[in-house]
């Protein structure tokens, strides 16, 4: 290949994915700012069915922006983040045996949205070294298709790319799956080796700042947890 053949190889690849990445980019934009909609709207809506004045119970909607927006239910809070960069499954990814995938790669090009649950009282008290739980991740192609990964028990995954396209009512199954799944997930107590020892600093340090390490699973690791 001389040199002019491979300048416009390049450039004509620049053209293509840069036009194809920028459609799955719009469209998970798109896709998060229902989200917000829903979201908001849910919220609005579950406070009236609550009736009752108690703060505690009473969800809570807050937009942080481009990328996240948390809702607080009971003691849980979960952050819906949008990621900023698209990709393409992996090789071993269950797509690349699907037909709507096989017959044209640019669809297994996504973004992601990320679903994250994390216990309230770690924000509140700004307990910086509690763990969060990563609940499910949404997969959006230029399509508007998508897929949901996340934890068996939900009940909400859905592997099949050519089958799912992204709507409100499909988006608001799978933001009430994750609060269930999310709310019915119950903390933990660590092991007692793990916290029976303590230093002087580390007591001074949690008087101040309430900071012992929690999580609904201590020193989880997603991808060692039954999924």
């Amino acid at each position: 290949m001389n040199i002019l053949n491979t300048k416009a190889a390049i450039l004509s690849t620049i053209k293509e994915k840069s036009g194809l990445k920028q459609t799955v980019y719009q469209n998970t934009i798109d896709i998060f700012n229902d989200l917000r909609v829903i979201l908001k709207d849910l919220v609005e809506e579950y406070n009236k069915e609550l009736q009752t004045t108690d703060p505690n119970m009473m969800l809570t909607y807050e937009d942080k922006g481009e990328f996240e927006i948390i809702i607080k239910v009971a003691s849980d809070i979960l952050i819906f983040s949008l990621h900023s960069n698209v990709f393409q499954f992996n090789r071993d990814h269950n797509v690349w045996e699907q037909a709507y995938v096989k017959d044209n790669p640019d669809n297994a090009y996504s973004g992601i949205i990320n679903i994250y649950n994390f216990l309230a009282d770690s924000f509140k008290y700004s307990r910086f070294d509690d763990l969060g739980y990563l609940v499910a991740r949404i997969f959006i192609n230029r399509e508007k298709h998508y897929i949901v990964e996340g934890k068996r028990q939900m009940g909400l995954l859905q592997t099949d790319l050519s089958a799912c396209k992204a709507n409100r009512e499909s988006l608001r199954k799978i933001v009430e799956t994750a609060i269930n799944y999310s709310v019915n997930f119950d903390l933990l107590t660590p092991p007692y080796d793990n916290v029976k020892i303590m230093s002087v600093a580390q007591m001074f340090e949690k008087i101040q700042n309430s900071r012992i390490p929690t999580g609904k699973r201590l020193g989880f690791q997603f991808k060692s947890d039954d999924v």
